[in-house]
């Protein structure tokens, strides 16, 4: 049984899954969870598989073709291609086209007088293709086509029937490894929007979006501390996450540390850990997240709800590597990459002095500022609708479940507050929720006032501040629990010590 994929340095990854794919089946399970649970380069994973295929089958070299839905072409993702950015090709175009139109592999020249080779990619880039090899990837045998993979003259001759073999073997695995990622949404249902990926598990194409995207990557590669800044629901974990799966402590531990949702007097005990005898009822030492996240990467979250007591505490982990268990008087060292996150303006909070100005300096060495949806665009909207029906249709069992246009035009009016994850949950609620086979908006679990319509159009008459609208969903949402602020505050995903915080802001 292997490791789970990335869970070794990157460039042993495709060898050791190579090889597995090679050998045996017993790679698969652990390859497919960790697929479905980690924020991966993408082009980087499918970038190594295609140059070990490229390799194991003594080509020279290799393409990895991804079905373009919303144009029906087929686009180049992956390939050894330095003379052109990407190859596009009609379905039924060229070699490729074939395969994806058939759903059979094709061997160059078998029958060189019946050949379905076209010269324009050749005559573009100045290659030479002497002998092609290509087969259809499918997410399981009986399943549709979602990309070819192409291979381009072997070294030592032609292409047989035991290449062939091998590289359909090949290509189904490809499959699965694609189908257990979230390209899945993109690759096997109906979109308008262009094929386009980055980051495993996180969707989105906006110009901010892709600006994070590179920042991320180039924040991986480092062991720098990394500031998240971003609305509650936006999606910081998530590239934290990214963050650490792309970076040199991907086979390490990833601990989160959720400050919002820890009261004030547990927080350094979670973090730290405690001696034996520390307090009443500590019989045995314990460790904090800080000693189990050694070697990786520790993720505190809402570091704004930090107490003054902890931040100091926190302040020598962050410039020593050094840190004291409750109860303990000897320092111990940690090797820890430090990634922090926070919804909450650090730099008002500094000046009202509820947060220290050098654990502020200490933690922001590279931040990165995830947009809330509402400025991200509707096509990041759709992309992120798409992805969460399929996906929620595929969790809960109900595939034939589709979106009026009603619906969806009544999303594309809302204003998210909530961000993604306020999206999130409103599509698998109408998911679950829907009588039939459409979901329409009686369906949506958005905000109304008592005349019916969606809660955002009050807002139409007129631009409010980000601070009013936070504060009349807060409002609706303790009216709509009936007062309760400890539901209210699970119902937005915040701490209930933000909750009032923001109450008793408004209240003064």
């Amino acid at each position: 049984m292997i490791e789970p994929l990335l869970t070794c340095k990157q460039g042993d990854t495709a060898l050791r899954i190579m090889r597995q794919i090679l050998d045996g089946d017993d790679w698969w399970p652990p390859l497919r969870q960790s697929l479905q649970e980690q924020q991966v380069d993408l082009d980087e994973v499918l970038q190594q598989i295609v140059d070990e295929i490229t390799r194991r089958l003594d080509a020279d070299r290799g393409t990895l073709y991804l079905i373009d839905r919303a144009r029906g072409e087929l686009v180049s993702r992956i390939a050894h291609l330095p003379e052109l950015g990407e190859i596009r090709l009609a379905i039924g175009e060229g070699v490729a086209g074939r395969v994806a139109a058939s759903g059979a592999p094709l061997c160059i020249p078998t029958d060189p007088h019946n050949s379905p080779f076209t010269p324009r990619v050749d005559q573009q880039t100045g290659y030479q293709t002497r002998s092609l090899l290509a087969a259809p990837i499918r997410a399981s045998a009986d399943g549709p086509v979602i990309g070819v993979l192409q291979l381009l003259n072997k070294r030592d001759g032609l292409f047989g029937p035991t290449d062939r073999a091998r590289l359909a073997a090949l290509s189904l695995r490809v499959g699965e490894l694609l189908e257990a990622s979230s390209l899945r949404s993109q690759l096997l249902s109906p979109t308008e929007q262009p094929l386009s990926f980055r980051f495993n598990h996180i969707v989105g194409e906006s110009a901010a979006m892709r600006q994070i995207y590179d920042r991320t990557a180039r924040a991986a590669r480092t062991d720098a501390t990394v500031l998240i800044r971003g609305e509650s629901g936006s999606g910081k974990e998530l590239l934290a996450r990214a963050v650490h799966f792309n970076s040199s402590r991907r086979d390490r531990p990833f601990v989160v540390v959720d400050c919002a949702a820890l009261p004030a007097e547990l927080i350094e005990n979670e973090l730290f850990g405690h001696a034996r005898g520390a307090y009443t009822g500590a019989n045995r030492a314990a460790r904090g997240k800080v000693e189990t996240a050694d070697g990786g990467t520790l993720f505190i979250d809402e570091v704004g709800e930090l107490p003054l007591t902890v931040q100091a505490k926190l302040l020598r982990l962050v410039q020593e590597r050094t840190f004291f268990p409750v109860g303990d008087t000897s320092p111990r060292a940690v090797d820890i990459r430090l990634v922090f996150a926070t919804h909450v303006d650090l730099e008002t909070e500094v000046r009202a002095r509820r947060f220290r100005a050098d654990l502020y300096y200490r933690i922001r060495v590279v931040q990165l500022s995830v947009p809330p949806l509402r400025e991200r665009g509707p096509s990041d909207l759709d992309r992120l609708i798409d992805h969460f029906l399929f996906e929620f249709k595929q969790r809960h069992g109900r595939p034939d479940v589709t979106l009026s246009d009603r619906a969806r035009a009544t999303m594309r009016g809302h204003s998210w507050p909530g961000n993604v994850r306020e999206l999130q949950h409103c599509i698998e609620s109408a998911v679950v929720l829907a009588p039939g086979t459409r979901i329409t908006v009686d369906q949506l679990s958005l905000p109304r006032t008592t005349s019916g319509q969606v809660a955002s159009e009050q807002f139409s008459a007129g631009v409010m501040s980000l601070r009013e609208l936070e504060r009349r969903y807060i409002s609706y949402v303790v009216e709509q629990t009936g007062g309760n602020r400890s539901a209210a505050a699970r119902a937005l995903q915040i701490g209930r010590n933000t909750l009032l915080r923001k109450l008793q802001s408004d209240e003064g």
